[in-house]
């Protein structure tokens, strides 16, 4: 196995042996032409390393499942959701998938962009730990353009009939120079999903022999999410989510955003479960007085996190719209500033103009006064 400097990285610079080294005629192709594994991360059923691409001369990572479920007809079903949901959504905001084959041995992977950047969570959670250096890199306004960005890439997959289901602070990555990402559309609900349409005839080994039974990408009465950032409906095990699941898991980030705590928290699953779907949504400036929420935010927030998904915006573009009005410093549709509040922001958004507009209107005075004493 080589050395870590041996692979081409983002962090080093390109360099021409890399670019002008030339192309064999017996050239390899699918898994063979990558080499120079090195373990990048594990989850509960993927592992992921980062490798060479010899025929392009840069690091990929390598995402396989793990051998204890390469016979698993249901998780490879998802895997290969995984891997086309993400590479045909195609978006700025989607890590860009390469290629998707079968090794030596048969077995599924796929590869895709290396992203260099640090995920949402640690960020919040420096801060919540008040980790100045943290704090100052990222203060509120810039969290709230992390969410933004977010919020496009969402309402993108939307548009192209993907539901997230999974969004949560570890699933966006922040990059060196602002750039957000969203990752891990493993639990990903595609339209035209359908218990009907979704059973695979799985053959499992049981104690009694072989038995065909049914089995789903997306299960009636299942829960598919992250607990804290789950929705009520998700914590009920509904099967007919909507684009307002994402929208609360969004709502959940921004209060975590808003008040450096988690919205829910508890000893196991089901207390977090059931603070989802029993406790009063708390109000962010009341969890977090001391962090002086804006009200705006404050009640952006409260719109995403209502309890009824009808209550809430009606999808992720309303969401995104009231954020970028509230970073422009337009009104947003869920709060209506003070008269005065108003006319205090008014000023501040053109004081420039009026400073300049001022300034001509002395000189033209002055110049008056001036031909007037000749």
């Amino acid at each position: 196995m080589s050395e870590p400097n041996e692979q081409p990285d983002a962090s080093n610079p390109i360099n021409i042996a890399e670019t002008d080294a030339p192309m064999p005629r017996q050239w390899l192709s699918g898994s063979l032409k990558y080499t120079d594994f090195m373990p990048l991360t594990e989850g509960g059923t993927a592992e992921l390393q980062t490798c060479l691409d010899k025929n392009l001369h840069r690091t990929v990572v390598y995402k396989t499942l793990h051998d204890h479920l390469q016979s698993s007809d249901l998780e490879t079903a998802r895997f290969l959701r995984e891997a086309r949901v993400t590479a045909m959504i195609a978006h700025p905001g989607t890590v860009p998938v390469y290629e998707l084959g079968r090794d030596r041995s048969g077995e599924l992977f796929f590869t895709m962009k290396k992203l260099e950047g640090q995920d949402l969570r640690s960020i919040l959670m420096s801060i919540a730990a008040k980790d100045r250096m943290v704090s100052e890199q990222y203060p509120l306004a810039v969290l709230v353009d992390v969410l933004i960005q977010t919020c496009q890439t969402v309402s993108y997959a939307h548009k192209q009939g993907v539901i997230h289901r999974d969004l949560k602070p570890a699933n966006i990555l922040v990059g060196e120079f602002g750039e957000v990402t969203v990752l891990d559309w493993g639990l990903a609900k595609v339209r035209g999903e359908t218990p009907s349409s979704a059973v695979e005839e799985a053959v499992v080994k049981e104690a009694t022999g072989k038995k065909a039974v049914s089995l789903e990408l997306t299960q009636p009465g299942k829960r598919y999410g992250t607990p804290l950032y789950m929705s009520p409906e998700q914590a009920r095990g509904d099967d007919s989510l909507d684009e307002r699941t994402d929208v609360y898991n969004l709502g959940s980030v921004l209060f975590e955003m808003l008040t450096a705590k988690n919205l829910v928290w508890g000893n196991d699953v089901e207390e977090v479960l059931a603070q989802v779907l029993e406790r009063p949504t708390p109000v962010p400036s009341e969890m977090a007085p001391e962090r002086d929420v804006p009200p705006e935010l404050e009640a952006i927030c409260l719109k995403a996190l209502q309890k009824d998904p009808a209550d809430r915006y009606s999808s992720v573009n309303e969401l995104f719209q009231d954020l970028s009005a509230y970073r422009t410093g337009r009104p947003i549709s869920v709060y209506r500033a003070s008269a005065l509040v108003r006319l205090v922001r008014w000023r501040d958004r053109h004081a420039l103009p009026l400073t300049a507009a001022l300034g001509v209107l002395v000189g033209v005075l002055l110049c008056w006064a001036v031909l007037k004493t000749l």
